[in-house]
């Protein structure tokens, strides 16, 4: 965020003893305007804010608004208190949406309410602490014209591909890093933007990748998404503080990453991956996104339990030899070749399949999805559930939060590998209608569940890692874990 004097808005956005301190003038009220009161005007409209209709003004430097009241007698003090104009800078905005309002019943984007904007504002002591503005119109032309002009200015990713679009055009040489606020999804796309970007800037072909680079910048993760899966495993916990403290002092861990490709082409980058149980569950939820983050998974989870079916595929992978091995394996004689390439291949009924480059941490597997695996130890860990029955499979995702061996079940299969391939031999597909849905995936693909996106493929999916492939703004664990001491003066 830019740096630079901020307006004393707390008491115009959130009410309080500021607001009552009448005849004094408001903070951020006209006496004090920015230079934003001479800039060219963007926007001019009508919005309702705090129960008041009031004339809107945008300009490049700032959104300023007057309560439109009924002419009172010349001299009214009481009018001209309520008739002081306020305003917050553009700059202390980082982020907008839409308001939007929606029932179990309603199908699309809900009922529209208005526009919110997320503000930065700086309190008594230096604090800084993040509050909310609403802008209040029903008519769906007036906001989203404002709508894409705030976007513009604040350059805000508002669907899927959107940070791949705008890493593609960014000068990136001006930069030092590239700091991402959101959830899993948004983390992962960017990470594959700035991978894809590094591809580019080499002049590797970027639709079959055998040996990528390295990012060129590293890439900060503030956790501001429903599960923060990679900023959890990154930091240890989803705090932002901690997060954000990680980025101004610099702190830079290299983490391991996957390519996912089908057929000698490359689908996208990525930390993890989940495909049977794990992606239908995925499907079905995408399908119900007008519901709440939580609420949208509970019911796909719920909805993919009373629908379990195992898929029929084969798994081949290469274990993971650690350089202590082959150097042993080498001096016992074995052929380089021998100790590098021998795939091993397993076929048969699977209800969830994981591969996953990271420990997996989240609110519902404390321990991590993939306890053994670490950021950058250069492998990946591959767990297999065979098809078993329903109350036993619950039993083993019910481990995860817990602290019993949630791998401690006859039918669960767990190894350390360098790559994977996973070949359906079911070639009809999955389809939502299985579910009760009348809608379907796209025609004889399978979803995989990619850092919580849907990825989709018609056929044999391969998977492999490729160490310290980006850094991330965090420190390791292993350090943050020993840095726990206890005090011995006392």
């Amino acid at each position: 965020m830019p740096r630079g004097r901020r307006g004393g808005r707390v008491s115009a956005l959130e009410g309080g003893p500021e607001e009552a301190a009448a005849p004094a003038p408001a903070a951020g009220a006209s006496q004090s305007q920015p230079p934003a009161a001479a800039a060219q005007t963007l926007l001019r409209g009508i919005f309702e804010i705090r129960r008041s209709s009031c004339d809107v003004v945008l300009s490049e430097r700032a959104l300023r608004w007057r309560p439109i009241v009924p002419e009172r007698p010349a001299g009214d003090s009481k009018c001209d208190v309520q008739c002081k104009e306020e305003f917050i800078e553009v700059k202390d905005i980082f982020s907008v949406k839409l308001k939007r309002r929606y029932s179990a019943k309603q199908q699309g984007n809900g009922t529209l309410l208005g526009i919110t904007l997320f503000i930065c504002l700086k309190k008594e002591q230096n604090k800084l602490k993040d509050s909310t503005l609403d802008l209040i119109n029903l008519s769906e032309d007036h906001c989203d014209v404002w709508f894409k002009q705030f976007k513009k200015i604040l350059a805000v990713t508002e669907y899927e591909g959107h940070a791949l679009a705008l890493l593609k055009e960014c000068e990136l040489q001006e930069f030092d890093g590239v700091v991402c606020v959101g959830g899993d999804g948004s983390a992962s796309e960017v990470a594959h933007a700035l991978l894809l970007r590094a591809q580019k800037n080499a002049g590797k072909e970027t639709e079959s990748i055998l040996t990528p680079v390295r990012a060129q910048l590293p890439l900060g993760l503030i956790p501001a998404g429903s599960t923060n899966v990679l900023a959890h495993s990154l930091h240890g916990i989803p705090h932002v503080v901690t997060a954000t403290l990680h980025i101004i002092m610099g702190h830079v861990q290299p983490v391991d990453v996957c390519t996912f490709s089908t057929t000698g082409k490359l689908l996208r980058f990525g930390f993890s991956a989940m495909f049977g149980f794990g992606g239908r569950t995925l499907a079905l939820a995408e399908k119900h996104r007008w519901m709440s983050p939580n609420q949208r998974r509970d019911f796909a989870v719920m909805k993919a339990l009373a629908k379990l079916k195992p898929e029929d595929c084969e798994i081949s992978f290469l274990p993971f030899i650690s350089s202590h091995d082959l150097e042993e394996r080498e001096a016992e004689g074995s052929p380089k070749s021998d100790c590098n390439d021998q795939w091993q291949t397993i076929q048969g009924q699977f209800l969830n399949v994981s591969i996953m480059a990271i420990p997996c941490l989240c609110s519902v597997a404390p321990r991590g999805l993939a306890p053994n695996t670490r950021l950058n130890n250069g492998s990946m860990a591959l767990i297999i559930a065979r098809n078993t029955s329903r109350p036993e499979f619950i039993k083993h995702l019910k481990r995860y939060a817990g602290v019993k061996n949630q791998f401690n079940f006859p039918f669960v299969e767990t190894y350390t590998v360098g790559e994977v391939k996973v070949r359906p031999r079911n070639n009809s597909g999955y389809s939502l209608e299985e579910d009760g849905l009348h809608a379907a995936a796209s025609e004889n693909s399978f979803p995989w569940n990619v850092d919580g996106d849907l990825m989709e493929a018609k056929s044999e999916v391969q998977v492999k890692l490729h160490p310290r492939l980006i850094n991330l703004y965090g420190g390791s664990m292993e350090e943050m874990n020993d840095s726990q001491g206890t005090c011995n003066c006392l």
